[in-house]
């Protein structure tokens, strides 16, 4: 959940299911739902409405771009270590990433 709202597939303000909800559907107890649910919570991604249900937090955009970048520079990270791995020069690394990000 905590990826999905990292990378804008839950927005602010978006209702989540119940934890009993969600724990029938992903075939989990409710008590490892309920402590997913409070981690978010204490983390600030989501936050709880008494009566009303669990919501995405809306959170600062600098705070989620932030973080996306941390994520971000983690995947890059990989990305080098295995170019390493294959014996990839920085060259040939950079113009498959210009490829890749142009699109072409």
């Amino acid at each position: 959940m905590r990826q999905l709202i990292l990378n804008g597939g839950l927005k602010g303000g978006d209702q989540l299911p119940s934890i009993r909800s969600l724990a029938k559907e992903l075939q989990i107890s409710v008590i490892t739902t309920k402590r997913a649910y409070e981690e978010l919570e204490k983390e600030g991604y989501i936050e709880t409405v008494a009566g009303k249900g669990t919501y995405v937090s809306v959170q600062n955009n600098e705070l989620i771009r932030e973080q996306r970048l941390r994520l971000l520079e983690s995947k890059a990270e990989e990305l080098v270590n295995e170019s390493k791995l294959l014996q990839l020069s920085l060259e040939e690394l950079q113009q498959m990433i210009t490829f890749l990000y142009k699109g072409e």
